[in-house]
């Protein structure tokens, strides 16, 4: 994509103005508060920025004033999950994680995660929008690239000490798997949930344990070559 076509989707997605004043910041939260509600009872293809506007009861023009279109929302809504991502991930990499077992590591790591899941509203149609719009596909990629740096980085830290190549591999897969289960915790609930995410954590604990302090599978000796 050149360079003048990525300004023109960049224009196309900011907000119209920046919140500055406390009334305004709350109009803006109040937008994303009710797309998000409005996108799980409805769904992505049915979300227009009319029925955004009559849910929160003002005008078309009241939501333009703060964004665009319809995708400006959207793309708003992920920047603000990814930030409340970041934040977790960074808290939990400011810890001690050279003292954790991996399976502490792991159940705090899965706390903190399902936890940013739970607290965005519409999470499910908003990471089909991030993969299926190709206005939003640069959230996508931030997405991934962010948790895969902040894994190599906490695996390190744990003693993996397997090549950088086989590291990000071990990276993505977390990130792929950790993905796609906890977007079915956050629509369990109770005793369903919790068994899922233990399901998760355990394993996780077989892709990774092998690699921490080059340990090899359990129950696999080394073979002598004749």
């Amino acid at each position: 994509m050149s360079t003048a076509e990525q300004n023109r989707r960049k224009n196309q997605l900011s907000p119209r103005r920046e919140p500055v004043q406390a009334r305004a910041r709350e109009r803006a939260r109040q937008i994303l508060d009710t797309t998000g509600r409005l996108l799980e009872q409805v769904g992505l293809n049915d979300l227009t920025t009319i029925l955004i506007a009559k849910e929160l009861g003002v005008s078309v023009g009241s939501v333009y004033h703060y964004f665009p279109n319809k995708h400006a929302i959207l793309y708003a809504m992920g920047e603000q999950w990814l930030a409340s991502l970041t934040e977790r991930l960074d808290e939990l990499a400011a810890s001690d994680l050279e003292k954790l077992s991996l399976k502490d590591f792991l159940d705090d790591l899965l706390q903190r995660w399902v936890s940013v899941y739970r607290e965005q509203r519409g999470l499910l149609p908003l990471v089909q929008a991030m993969w299926g719009i190709p206005e939003l596909h640069e959230l996508d990629e931030r997405h991934d690239e962010l948790v895969i740096s902040h894994l190599i980085d906490m695996f390190h830290r744990l003693g993996f000490t397997c090549p950088p190549n086989e590291t990000n591999r071990l990276a993505r897969a977390t990130l792929e798997t950790c993905h796609a289960m906890l977007l079915v915790v956050v629509n369990q609930q109770g005793i369903r949930a919790e068994r899922t995410r233990e399901d998760l954590l355990n394993m996780l604990l077989v892709l990774l344990e092998p690699h921490r302090n080059d340990e090899k599978p359990s129950g696999l000796d080394d073979v002598e070559a004749p």
